[in-house]
């Protein structure tokens, strides 16, 4: 096997692939890169046998084969070479040993037998559709942060992707929750996405389709069956086992009946509630909001480091209310809030709250309120 590339191109296509191997490894095969090398285009897959992720570029080659390599390695020594460069990858089959040169540097790697490298076996996708990058990102970007790090609760570490009822027809909705909070996104319903299984996507599986989703225009191939889900670009497609077990009935949790109606603005909310949450103990983080006519006051009273307090002018015309939070939590929530102002609806101190942009019911958050 022999092929060049450009530095730029080598590093993109190596990056994805070693981000996803895992940096512990009990089985060496898996610490490595598949790089197969046929035509003009050279394809770089890796696996830690619950997600797969083939990368192909363009490049010259000059004899076709394949090897594999450590990801880790290869990708630390692109990174290292200077921009611009032109890499090339030999590989002599007697020597076992992948050669890498670019200029005037010259590395000799120890490579494993191809044979060995476990690829994930293909499946039947019950539905298949493609979606704006854009979209999926909004989906995924504005819910991960309420997955579970829980282990015992494995079925909550990951994002429910499924076909849902929206106000206006089906939607396409992304859920994720911890017991704490929980968020609710909503997205029009691609076509050919009506048949589709509602599916778990793990933690690990988010952040690595994230990677797929820079570019606003590019169409997103999506791929689901009842073990699997698949993501694909032209370049790049991933792979992944979803979360074997049954997601909760989120319905149950999100209040219908919350009446009473805050306002805010959501940046200066958010930066209020970090300024007030600096004095409170680390273990709690318990924010109080004490709410009358057009005003809130923010305050934290840890009687082992001090005390704060903050006002906040906002829209409500309800009966007095008190109610605590963890800090981190409505943080979280209000930096989900890009456009609008925030409005939270709250019931009482003991319920759980509701919190939308402005009018805007295709994202919802719902946070549990704590004692203060």
């Amino acid at each position: 096997m022999k092929f060049s590339m450009e530095r730029a191109t080598l590093l993109k296509a190596v990056a994805q692939a070693q981000s996803v191997v895992e940096r512990r490894n009990t089985i060496p095969i898996l610490a490595n890169v598949l790089i197969e090398a046929e035509g003009d285009t050279v394809s770089f897959r890796a696996t830690d046998l619950d997600i797969e992720v083939v990368d192909k570029a363009s490049a010259q080659v000059e004899r076709a084969g394949a090897t594999t390599v450590s990801a880790v390695t290869l990708h630390e020594i692109v990174r290292k070479l200077p921009d611009g460069a032109l890499v090339s990858l030999s590989e002599e089959g007697a020597t076992g040993r992948l050669t890498v040169e670019a200029g005037r540097s010259n590395f000799s790697l120890a490579t494993l037998p191809k044979e060995d490298f476990p690829v994930m076996a293909t499946s039947e996708y019950a539905a298949n559709f493609s979606a704006e990058a854009q979209v999926l990102r909004r989906l995924f970007d504005k819910s991960k942060f309420a997955i579970s790090t829980e282990e015992t609760r494995y079925y909550l570490n990951g994002v429910y992707m499924h076909v849902a009822d929206g106000e206006d027809g089906k939607v396409l909705r992304c859920v994720a929750t911890d017991g704490h909070r929980l968020a609710r996104i909503d997205a029009p319903l691609p076509k050919g996405a009506e048949d589709m299984p509602g599916v778990i996507v793990p933690r690990k599986t988010v952040g690595e389709m994230r990677k797929l989703l820079e570019d606003d225009e590019m169409q997103i191939a999506v791929s689901v069956s009842e073990t699997k889900v698949r993501f694909a670009t032209p370049e790049i497609t991933l792979t992944s086992k979803v979360i074997d077990g049954t997601f909760p009935d989120y319905t149950r949790v999100i209040p219908q009946g919350n009446t009473r109606r805050m306002e805010v603005d959501a940046s200066d909310f958010a930066r209020a509630v970090d300024r007030v949450a600096t004095v409170s103990s680390e273990r709690s983080r318990a924010v109080k909001l004490a709410l009358d006519e057009d005003r809130l006051i923010l305050s934290v009273n840890a009687p082992d480091s001090g005390a704060a307090e903050e006002e906040l002018v906002v829209a409500y015309a309800d009966e007095r209310l008190e109610i605590g939070f963890n800090a981190k939590y409505l943080l979280e929530i209000a930096s989900q809030v890009d456009r609008e102002n925030a409005v939270f609806l709250f019931n009482s101190s003991g319920d759980p709250t509701l919190m939308r942009e402005g009018n805007d019911t295709s994202a919802v958050y719902v946070v549990m309120p704590m004692r203060v």
